[in-house]
């Protein structure tokens, strides 16, 4: 072997994936993917279930374990896409030992557990990652540079009942992509100033369907819905800036904008489509990439700990406001007087 295939077989990261269920198993086709590349070393894949990780191990021809702490000290990055409020003791263990640490959007299921990746991060100094995956769609990666200042959001994600992800209501499940696009959209920087949100259990015993509006200080507004009751996958957003109308499509990878020219005689003949011409990478295999770029070049993540937070933090305002009217649906329904034709004799 040369001395640059030393080198390079020196540098490649050894990764692992704790959770290899509907998404989890993604990740470790994308590692095996840049492991045949050259670039990683898939060296595990973990799983609660020892039958998910054996056959996820003979796939990809890595080791399979039951155990994740059996990885702390032997890997030098993981992804982790276990259920949600196993995110906080899994990520803190692995960055406690100086290992990067991807973790699956919502960041945790509490603020404090957020707040505790992000210390165990800034302790060990090892890369802290959220995968608000939506960031990297190849349309939204293609239209954030011409986002300037946007002003109203209509936004609507829909999809049939899922078999996965029922640790956590449709808020935390889906709606949070969309309240993290928003606000980074609109600047992470931005307060929020009001948070009206409704939403009821349908055929789980969470909330299943939900429609939150945002409004921002600096006046920017968003509605949002998210329903995982639904009979057709939906994932759109719209939105208005000066000058210009935005469409984005995460499903269908479409992203255009229509504007006004100025100085046109006719309105009408002022109208311009531009759709914006896209680079079709698989969004996952972005978003890893983007995460071991961070490491090899020692610079912060492009989606923080503290970006998930706050992401986490409006998905947890939403559903606030989903309880407090869920209860005052209740209260009312107490108080409701009797209908006298309901109890008269027939």
């Amino acid at each position: 072997m040369g001395s640059t295939e030393k080198q390079n077989e020196r540098s490649r990261q050894k990764v692992a994936v704790v959770g290899v269920g509907s998404l989890g198993r993604h990740h470790a086709r994308n590692y095996a993917e840049l492991d045949r590349e050259g670039r990683v070393e898939l060296a595990a894949v973990c799983d609660i279930d020892a039958a998910a990780a054996a056959a996820m191990s003979g796939e990809y021809g890595c080791e399979g374990l039951s155990d994740w702490r059996e990885l702390i000290g032997r890997v030098d990055a993981v992804s982790i896409a276990s259920p949600t409020e196993t995110h906080s003791e899994i990520g803190c263990a692995f960055l406690g030992s100086g290992t990067h640490v991807l973790v699956e959007k919502p960041i945790a299921v509490t603020l404090a557990d957020a707040d505790r990746l992000i210390a165990a991060a800034e302790s060990s100094g090892a890369k802290l990652m959220v995968g608000q995956l939506e960031r990297f769609n190849p349309a939204m990666a293609a239209l954030r540079p011409h986002v300037t200042d946007p002003l109203y959001f209509e936004i609507h994600r829909v999809s049939p009942f899922p078999n996965r992800s029922l640790d956590v209501d449709v808020v935390l499940d889906v709606m949070i992509h969309d309240l993290d696009a928003v606000q980074w959209l609109v600047g992470p920087d931005v307060r929020i100033k009001e948070i009206r949100a409704v939403g009821i259990p349908v055929i789980s015993d969470k909330v299943d369907a939900a429609n939150a509006r945002l409004e921002f200080e600096n006046g920017a507004v968003a509605n949002i819905t998210a329903s995982r009751v639904g009979t057709e996958k939906i994932r759109k957003t719209r939105f208005y800036q000066p000058n210009a109308y935005v469409v984005l499509d995460y499903a269908t990878k479409f992203a255009s904008l229509t504007t006004l020219k100025p100085n046109a005689s006719n309105p009408l003949l002022g109208i311009s489509i531009n759709r914006l011409e896209i680079d079709d990478i698989e969004p996952l295999r972005a978003e890893i990439t983007a995460f071991l770029d961070s490491i090899e070049n020692d610079v912060q993540p492009p989606v923080t700990g503290e970006d998930g937070r706050r992401a986490l933090a409006l998905a947890v305002g939403v559903l606030e406001r989903i309880e407090e009217h869920i209860d005052g649906l209740r209260r009312r329904m107490k108080e409701k007087p009797p209908n006298p034709m309901e109890s008269a004799a027939p």
